[in-house]
């Protein structure tokens, strides 16, 4: 009786062990407490400019950002572009293959932790066997014919959880390609738009160039013949023209950067550059300033960035080290055993007498290795520190992301209302400088003047526009671009590795 309750014992002690596991029991990544992206208040509203894209933008607090955040811009031919760049582009292709990869990576591991190894052998052998083989003097050799077929099971017992917290990491290192997928994503989205923002203002700038190059050649001409007639000198005739060719040489300049955007539009969507031709065009007109922004709670922003979420996967899997470097300390248990038959002839192969078996087991207990073990887990440490210190950096770099973007569509709204200002100013100053040169009351210098002073202004006012609309995508961005509201993942809400929702 005794004994029996010494093995129910010894087992009992046994499965306890089982379920547990050596190392640290990862809870999350230690968030900071935040209750602010910015040190001041931000307004509840930027201040509005009399020009287009001028409309004043609302921070709503708390909103929800919506998954396909880009269709605020209201452009169908950009939700098109979009919608085509997530289907074809090879950068988005490529991360999707790495999540398969390391699915299939936590598939493999668990197969050989949580199930025993099954192999079957079979084989024949022709042998010679000398009698001095086995310290015998004399005798003949014996040549014979050995057939045998066995099943092998083989099974490491895991007591202290080192599989366990291999297989943890490799679920964590899941984790980290869906988050990567994610931001894979939300990068695309977020370039694919920019680029389109930057072709729409090239060709703004374009248009603008174009006619300020034609009414300086008209004024070009009316000079020279004044200077023909005595009206004007050759050196205002050189300062005008001089301007003129100033501004025709932006215009190369502007197509070289319009041709470098429209292939790297074309390399979005998975195409070559000679394919640049059929992507879609577009304008600022095209494009709508969205006026209610959506601003996420502090406190919900490490959930919603997926870099952050992908440098916690990290440090998960980090922790999970740790943990495979403590379970190799101790002692690990292997059970394996055997069956088939062996027999000298096929006629007794399958003879019940000629089955044989075996079965065993065996631990393993490290003794001494040089130090290696302890060395390996205080590796798995400073891993585990180094990740953390990633994860920190990460955290604090969105916030960072975020706090920027808030300030420059504060300053956008302000630049573009000066720049509006500034452009109806420069052009009410130039009509009157053109029409005052006309009766003589001023030279061509102050004409001059005025003339390049609009241009700066115009330009100027070109950019400001776009830089709102860059800066607008950009804060999507910075917030995490609303990949949580959908169902698939790499186009929607990230399911952990255990497969629940995060």
């Amino acid at each position: 009786m005794m004994k029996r309750y010494r093995i129910i014992f010894v087992v009992a002690m046994l499965l306890g062990v089982y379920g547990c596991s050596a190392g640290p029991d990862f809870s999350g990544g230690r968030l900071p407490r935040v209750s602010a992206y910015t040190p001041a208040p931000l307004a509840a509203q930027t201040v509005s400019a009399s020009s287009k894209l001028g409309d004043a933008q609302t921070f709503v607090n708390g909103a929800e950002i919506p998954e396909q955040w880009w269709s605020l811009f209201k452009s169908k031919e950009l939700d098109a572009l979009i919608r085509e760049a997530l289907a074809a582009n090879p950068a988005l292709l490529a991360a999707e293959a790495a999540l398969r990869q390391a699915q299939e990576e936590v598939n493999a591991r668990t197969g050989e932790v949580y199930y025993p190894g099954v192999s079957l052998s079979a084989g024949s052998s022709h042998q010679k066997v000398s009698p001095a083989a086995n310290g015998l003097s004399g005798g003949k050799a014996s040549i014979f014919d050995l057939h045998h077929a066995s099943v092998a099971v083989t099974y490491v017992f895991d007591f202290f959880g080192g599989s366990r917290r291999e297989i943890e990491a490799f679920k964590a290192k899941v984790d980290y390609e869906k988050f990567r997928l994610e931001g894979a994503y939300l990068s695309l989205s977020g370039n694919v738009v920019t680029a389109v923002i930057q072709e729409a203002m090239l060709r703004e700038l374009l248009t603008a160039a174009a006619e300020i190059v034609a009414s300086q050649e008209k004024q070009v001409s009316l000079l020279e013949k004044q200077l023909m007639m005595g009206g004007a000198s050759r050196a205002d005739v050189l300062s005008l023209r001089a301007q003129l060719e100033a501004m025709r040489a932006t215009i190369p300049a502007y197509q070289k950067d319009l041709s470098r955007t429209r292939h790297q539009l074309a390399a979005l969507l998975g195409k070559m550059p000679e394919d640049a031709g059929g992507v879609s065009e577009f304008n600022l007109d095209a494009m709508a300033l969205p006026t209610e922004i959506p601003v996420s709670f502090p406190g919900a922003l490490a959930r919603q960035r997926p870099d952050v979420r992908a440098a916690e996967a990290l440090l998960h899997a980090a922790s999970a080290g740790v943990g495979v470097a403590s379970a190799n300390l101790y002692p690990q248990v292997t059970l394996n055993g055997a069956y088939g038959p062996e027999a000298g002839h096929l006629e007794k192969f399958f003879n019940g007498e000629s089955l044989v078996w075996n079965l065993g087991a065996g631990v393993t207990q490290p003794i001494f290795n040089g130090g290696a073990l302890r060395a390996r887990k205080r590796a798995a440490l400073a891993a585990y520190d180094q990740a953390a210190a990633h994860f920190r950096e990460t955290v604090i770099g969105a916030f960072q992301n975020v706090a920027d973007v808030l300030k420059a569509l504060e300053a956008d709204a302000l630049i573009l209302k000066a720049q509006s200002e500034a452009a109806a100013a420069s052009r009410e100053a130039l009509m009157i400088a053109r029409e005052q040169f006309k009766v003589g009351a001023v030279n061509i210098l102050f004409v001059l003047n005025a003339e390049r002073q609009y241009q700066e202004t115009w330009m100027n006012l070109i950019r400001a526009q776009a830089a709102r609309l860059a800066d607008t995508a950009a804060l999507f961005q910075a917030l995490g671009g609303g990949w949580w509201h959908s169902e698939n993942p790499g186009n929607g809400i990230v399911k952990d590795s255990k497969g629940e929702g995060l």
